[in-house]
């Protein structure tokens, strides 16, 4: 069963996270297995189901990047080997890639902080630019639901890209 239709919410991808952990704490006192124990093993099988799928939802939908691999997984957004990056954007990570490899062989801190700093730029402006889409999917004006899931799927594979070239900064942070 789709997680939005469990915990009875629309797909959004900034949902009411507070509504979440509500449905979440309601949906686990109701289906705690302790409650069916004289149950017939039938009927245990099927409320032990119930609080796992109410788990594995509040796990998803309460992080909003799971939600959003979550709703692009749902609509057949991230296939293996379908999921191609625009090459204007590929180049520009090559750039950085190829000056953190530098930074093995002629370390240098101030070399370091620049990177940091044009990661962390490229990381808002994309936040920046997709935050109307996110706030009004999937009623996007000027946009398919398809199209919207096209820049959502985009916004997540650069944001996957750059959180793995933040991590290698983070790296050689802790050796200088």
């Amino acid at each position: 069963m789709n997680y939005f239709e469990f915990y009875n919410i629309p797909e959004s991808f900034l949902v009411d996270e507070k509504a979440i952990k509500n449905k979440y704490y309601q949906l686990s006192r109701e289906y705690h297995p302790d409650f069916y124990a004289n149950d017939t093993p039938e009927k245990q099988q099927e409320i032990l189901q119930l609080s796992t799928l109410n788990t594995n939802a509040y796990r998803t939908l309460s992080d909003p990047d799971l939600r959003m691999q979550y709703i692009l997984k749902e609509h057949g957004k991230l296939e293996e080997g379908k999921n191609e990056l625009p090459s204007d954007f590929l180049m520009e990570m090559m750039e950085i890639n190829e000056e953190l490899m530098e930074l093995e062989f002629d370390f240098d801190a101030a070399k370091l902080h620049e990177i940091g700093e044009k990661s962390t730029g490229i990381m808002a402006q994309l936040e920046n630019d997709i935050l109307p889409v996110l706030q009004r999917y999937p009623e996007v004006h000027g946009f398919t639901k398809e199209e919207a899931l096209d820049e959502v799927k985009t916004y997540y594979l650069k944001k996957k890209y750059l959180l793995r070239i933040q991590e290698t900064l983070s790296k050689f942070a802790t050796r200088s």
